[in-house]
């Protein structure tokens, strides 16, 4: 068998251009390396799971050739399985991209087998590493040109659901904490959806940039510079900050408490995890506010926890730390939300839409 043609290793920004175009996108690196972060589509093929990656890394501290030696015939192997199970029904012109950590040993041997067998594959020039830089560079500079669109406005006023409306009629929208898998307050956790890792969340931002119309109209949500344990990348959060499209959402106060009351419904289950997570609030309101605010949770009124979290933490800080940090936010239209029922916010995502 003949080694691979050189003309079949590819780019990193040439891969990435032209994504849509391979078959599949193979990522051989180990689960855990898959896991924290990945090509958006690939699949996992490892050559080496992680423990037979620690083993032959072990061993090659000591000994590189029978680390070699016994590396090889665990990559065969896993090799073998793979085609035995993803690859026998591929059509001859089959076009995977495949890569590892840096386009070495790993992503070479699958790809080498698969082009002796005569599929039509990629190998990625510099693997991952190379797509991290490509991911990295891409989110320093797109931002600055894109058309934002900021929703501004209290916690519960019904900014993400306005963003969800939007999308239903149509409106390029940038969802940033359901990117992040967070609401963003100390009390934004989703039940059951850990956050990707800062690697994951760069890549799911990269891909949703992708997918969007960057010289027409986006709309996101105001945020902080992190979204839970998640940093935004400094580009994105400065356009926002300086757009001068600001819109400030707004809805009355037992509206709020009952959109409250309805996204954090899971509270009322997990009131424990409540009473933990505002604890980290002590050293802003004081141990007795918070102490009482815990009584009523375990009481099960959360309506007015809720209610008097917005009044004396949530919307002072909100607004201080916005106007601060939108200096267009004193020229922003006001968007009238009755509740944050479908209707409502219906009419209002049409409204937003025209203008």
């Amino acid at each position: 068998m003949n080694s691979a043609p050189r003309s079949t290793v590819i780019s990193a920004h040439e891969a990435l251009a032209a994504l849509a175009e391979f078959s599949a996108i193979i990522d051989v690196r180990s689960p855990s390396e898959f896991a924290e972060d990945h090509i958006p589509g690939a699949l996992n093929w490892p050559v080496l799971d992680d423990e037979e990656r620690r083993i032959v890394g072990t061993l090659y501290k000591d000994s590189p050739f029978d680390a070699r030696k016994l590396g090889a015939a665990l990559v065969a192997r896993n090799i073998a399985q793979h085609l035995d199970a993803h690859a026998a029904n591929m059509p001859r012109n089959w076009r995977p991209l495949v890569y590892c950590w840096r386009g070495g040993q790993r992503s070479g041997a699958m790809h080498w087998f698969l082009g002796q067998i005569g599929f039509k594959s990629r190998q990625l020039a510099g693997g991952y590493k190379a797509y991290r830089a490509e991911v990295r560079a891409a989110l320093e500079t797109l931002p600055a040109g894109l058309n934002l669109q900021v929703l501004c406005g209290r916690t519960g006023s019904g900014k993400t659901r306005l963003l969800q409306a939007l999308r239903e009629q149509g409106g390029q929208v940038l969802d940033l904490e359901a990117l992040a898998a967070h609401r963003g307050s100390v009390l934004g956790a989703l039940p059951g959806q850990p956050q990707p890792s800062q690697k994951a969340f760069d890549s799911r931002l990269w891909q949703a940039l992708r997918e969007l119309d960057l010289s027409q109209a986006i709309f996101v949500e105001s945020e902080s510079r992190k979204i839970g344990q998640l940093r935004l990348p400094e580009s994105l959060h400065q356009a926002m900050r300086t757009s001068p499209h600001c819109f400030w959402v707004d809805m009355p106060e037992a509206a709020r408490v009952q959109l409250l009351l309805e996204d954090y419904g899971h509270f009322s289950q997990q009131v424990e995890s409540f009473c933990s997570l505002i604890d980290g609030l002590v050293a802003l309101r004081g141990r007795q506010k918070i102490e009482a605010w815990q009584a009523l949770a375990r009481a099960g009124d959360f309506a007015t926890v809720f209610k008097e979290l917005m009044r004396e933490h949530y919307d002072p800080g909100y607004e201080k730390s916005l106007s601060g940090h939108y200096p267009n936010l004193a020229q922003a239209q006001r968007v009238a939300l009755a509740d944050g029922g479908g209707p409502a916010l219906a009419q209002a995502a049409s409204q937003l839409l025209r203008r």
